[in-house]
């Protein structure tokens, strides 16, 4: 059985990424178990566009699978631009403030 992050990875493989990391971070939410998720996601894909045009394709590329997760973070980069920033940034830590946490407090 496969989890919900393999069914991304194996989406998020026909943007043809050089790089792909999928990381399920729910574990620093209060929502539950795969429900968060960070993305890096490096294609030549990407060249060329803005960053929202390259999150949507992220996004029709995962078609129904985005209704199946709370949140998706996404950091996308042209082969060049990996090379120069040398990783993505760490996620923040979770601040609360959902209907979740008001019900647990």
């Amino acid at each position: 059985m496969s989890t919900k992050a393999d069914r991304l990875r194996e989406a998020l493989q026909a943007l043809s990424p050089a790089h792909l990391d999928v990381l399920d971070e729910s574990h620093m939410h209060s929502r539950g178990l795969e429900t968060h998720y960070k993305a890096v996601i490096v294609s030549d894909a990407f060249d060329g566009r803005r960053p929202v045009q390259r999150h949507q394709a992220v996004y029709r590329t995962l078609g129904p699978l985005m209704q199946e997760i709370h949140a998706l973070a996404l950091h996308t980069y042209t082969p060049g631009e990996w090379a120069q920033a040398g990783g993505a940034p760490d996620s923040p830590t979770c601040r609360g403030g959902s209907k979740h946490d008001r019900a647990n407090s």
